[in-house]
C-alpha cells in the first residue's frame, strides 16, 4: 500500500539539505576516521603528539593509557 505525503517546496528543499550534509558527514568519517595508524608502537604515536606541543600531560597521559589497553598496538614496544 502507497502512501503520500505532501509537504511545501521549502521544506522538502530543506530535508533535501538536511539529507546532503549527513551524507558528507557520514561519508567524512567513513573515509578519515577510521584508517589504521602507520606504525603499532605506542610509544612512536604518544612521541609524535608530545613533539606538536599541542597537547597538555593530562591527554597524553590518556591517549597513553587508551592505547596501552588496545588490542590493535603491539605490547612489546
Amino acid at each position: 500500500m502507497t502512501k503520500t505525503i505532501t509537504v511545501s517546496y521549502t521544506e522538502y528543499h530543506l530535508l533535501k539539505q538536511i539529507k546532503q550534509r549527513y551524507e558528507l558527514v557520514r561519508d567524512f568519517f567513513e573515509l578519515e576516521s577510521f584508517q589504521k595508524p602507520a606504525t603499532k608502537s605506542s610509544k612512536t604515536i604518544i612521541s609524535a603528539f608530545r613533539k606538536t606541543n599541542l597537547y597538555n600531560d593530562k591527554f597524553l597521559k590518556s591517549l597513553e593509557k587508551g592505547l596501552q589497553e588496545s588490542s590493535y598496538f603491539s605490547k612489546a614496544n
